[in-house]
């Protein structure tokens, strides 16, 4: 029995991690074309209701659950004397403040501050991608 709840939490975990890498790779490409909408215009306001319920309804949801079902798997496995959890972990908190800077600048545009570039949004755009890839690599190939 114990073998089956930790197949479903692990199945959830990649559910979760699938759903917060979706949002954060999206989230900032809509801010880099946020930019482009004038203040006050139909689109700015219509780039605002995505950016708020994609982050209040998927990103936000799938990254708490994400972190319980993980440290639900890391305790349930006796993970957590290995070196390569220690990194992925280091990673994991790593993205978490990403999350925290995509949620600082959602509110700036909710308010209209228009405070970094397109280029600046289509470079932060890479962060999650390389952040998960060293994820991955931690998880599957488990260099330590």
């Amino acid at each position: 029995m114990f073998e089956d709840v930790y197949l479903w939490i692990k199945a959830l975990h990649v559910i979760a991690v699938i759903s917060w890498m979706a949002g954060m790779l999206y989230l900032p490409r809509l801010f880099v074309y946020h930019c482009e909408a004038e203040i006050g215009s139909k689109q700015s306001e219509t780039f605002k209701i995505m950016e708020r319920r994609l982050f209040k309804a998927i990103i936000n949801p799938a990254m708490i659950v994400t972190w319980l079902a993980g440290l639900y798997l890391a305790w349930a496995g006796h993970w957590f004397t290995f070196g390569w959890l220690h990194v992925k972990l280091a990673l994991v908190l790593a993205m978490s403040a990403v999350h925290g800077f995509f949620s600082r600048w959602l509110k700036d545009f909710a308010a209209d501050r228009r405070l970094r570039s397109q280029k600046f949004y289509r470079i932060i755009n890479e962060v999650p991608t390389a952040l998960m890839i060293l994820i991955v690599i931690m998880v599957i190939v488990k260099p330590f």
